[in-house]
This record gives C-alpha cells, structure tokens and sequence, in this order.
C-alpha cells in the first residue's frame, strides 16, 4: 500500500521540477493546499445532498406548483406479468415477431400491445414537477456559486493581469476565499456523482459520468499542486453559462417559450465567448505569449519578485 501511495503523490507529476512536497507544508507565515483539505469535499458533498431534499421539497415544489406544473405522471400500464417480464427481461421495444407471439399468447390484438408497451415505456419517465426542481436547485446554486466567484475574484491580482497566477508560483498562499471556493465547487461535483444514480436518468448517463470524474480529477489536481489561481478563473469561466441553461429548461417545463428561447439564446452566447473566445484566447494564448516575452526582456528573479 505505501508503495502505491509513493507512486500515486509522486511528485515528478504534482509538482514544478526541483519543487517537493516537503517545500509546500504550512508554516506560521504562510499557509499552502494540501491534500487533506479535500477530505472535507465528502461530507460537504453529503450536506449538499440534504440541503438538495428539502430546497425541492419546500422551495422548488411549491414554485412549481404556482406557475401551474402538476406531477401528474404519464397513464399507467394494466398490470400484466407477462408482458412485464418481457419488458423487464429481455426487451422495452419488442420487434414485430415478439408482437405477435404475444398476441397469439395473451389473446390480445398487437395494436393493444404496442400501446402497453407504450405506456410501460412512459412510465419511467419522470414528471415534469421532478425535472423542475432538479433544474431549479442547479440554478440556485449555479447561480451562488458564479456570483461568489465573481466577487471574490474582482479583488484578486489575478483577475485583472493572468500573470500574477504565476508569480512566485507554487509558493503562492492560500486565502479562505479561495480555500471555501475550491471546497465549494469540488463538493458540488462529488454531490452530483452520488445524486446521478437516483436522478433523473438520461441518454447521456455514461458521458456525464465520466464529465464529473474528469472535473473532479482536475480540480484535485489544480489545487494540490497550488494551481488554485488560475483554476479559480477557469471555475468562474465554465459557471457562468450554467444558470442561464437551468432557467431556460425551467422556463420550457413552465411553458414560457419566448422566455425559454431568450434564455437559451442568451445561454449560447455566454457559453461560445466563454468556452471558445476567453477561455483559449485570454485565459491561454495571451498569457503565454506575455510570459514568452517577459522572459525573453527581464530575468526571472525580477518576475518573481514581482509578486511578493
């Protein structure tokens, strides 16, 4: 087990060359990531999931139900065993053959098994009052969580010149704000990893799994090895579209299409400039390049200093 450990924080892969671990534990004066920190992120994501139960209980459900969104299901099935351990078992979509087996053995005619089959399929289909409050709490705390970002990231260096996320880089110190950022938004994921086994089921289960594995991964991975400020940047980059895609799902199940439509619209644009415009051309390439001609004027001690 030790040598797995090793393996896995070996830090030719966390860390700067010439940088260890031993570099980056807390002393008086200043205070660095550490892995453990992240071991808050399970419990918290737990909270999450409580804090989730009740805001759709007594804040979402009642908002749905003032804007006249009813949980009244899909038709049920008749019971029949038969056909439910065909639909169970072997096939939701039986092909003309099956069909007619089933006619023959159950006396019934194939329009009327089709229709069983029909409304079986509908019934695994979640109502529109579940898909509102499920779109409601992502946008709440979508919504938080940008604004959040924004205010703590309009008082940082970083915000306004990218450079300072790498000045005296890794031996940058961690704030609360930037601690509670980070907790916060890994927390959130973990959250929506357990929730994804009882939600809503989708076609694109298998792709936002591995979405959520994948952002976990690297927002673990940016704060252990103190990339946190630029990984604050890239956290508020990818929130901002989130909440207006929510709203325009809740505007949809409220029956509000013009107002789903600007929503989505809005959300487009949002979504382009952040992810195709600002996020490779400002976040990425303009920084590169006003690093390779930093380095190319001025030795690295002076850029170093810069943020001391």
């Amino acid at each position: 087990m030790a040598g797995i450990l090793a393996w896995f924080w070996n830090e030719r892969f966390w860390l700067p060359h010439n940088v260890t671990w031993a570099d980056l534990k807390n002393t008086e004066e200043a205070t660095f990531p550490q892995a453990e920190d992240l071991y808050l992120a399970f419990p918290l994501a737990f909270c999450m999931l409580m804090v989730r139960l009740i805001f759709e209980r007594f804040v979402a459900k009642p908002c749905a139900i003032a804007l006249n969104i009813q949980a009244n299901g899909p038709q049920i099935a008749q019971p029949n065993a038969i056909l439910e351990k065909v639909f169970t078992a072997i096939t939701k979509h039986p092909d003309e053959k099956r069909l007619e087996g089933l006619s023959k053995q159950l006396d019934w005619d194939v329009r009327s098994i089709q229709r069983w089959f029909r409304q079986r399929r509908n019934q695994e289909k979640p109502s529109t009052l579940k898909r509102f409050c499920e779109s409601m709490w992502k946008f709440s705390f979508g919504l938080y969580v940008f604004t959040y970002g924004v205010r703590f990231l309009k008082k940082t260096p970083w915000l306004w010149n990218t450079r300072h996320c790498w000045y005296n880089y890794p031996y940058q110190p961690l704030t609360p704000d930037l601690h509670y950022y980070y907790i916060l938004e890994l927390s959130f994921y973990w959250s929506l990893m357990f929730s994804q086994f009882t939600d809503i089921k989708r076609k694109d289960f298998g792709v936002m799994f591995l979405h959520h594995l994948v952002s976990i991964f690297l927002i673990t991975f940016s704060y252990v090895n103190n990339m946190a400020r630029v990984g604050t940047l890239v956290l508020c980059l990818h929130d901002s579209a989130d909440a207006l895609l929510e709203a325009a799902k809740m505007a949809n199940y409220a029956k509000f299409q013009k107002i789903c439509d600007l929503l989505f619209v809005m959300f487009a644009m949002v979504f382009i400039t952040t992810r195709l415009g600002i996020f490779p051309l400002w976040l990425r390439f303009y920084w590169e390049s006003r690093r390779r001609k930093k380095h190319r004027r001025e030795p690295l001690h002076s850029i170093v200093g810069e943020d001391s």
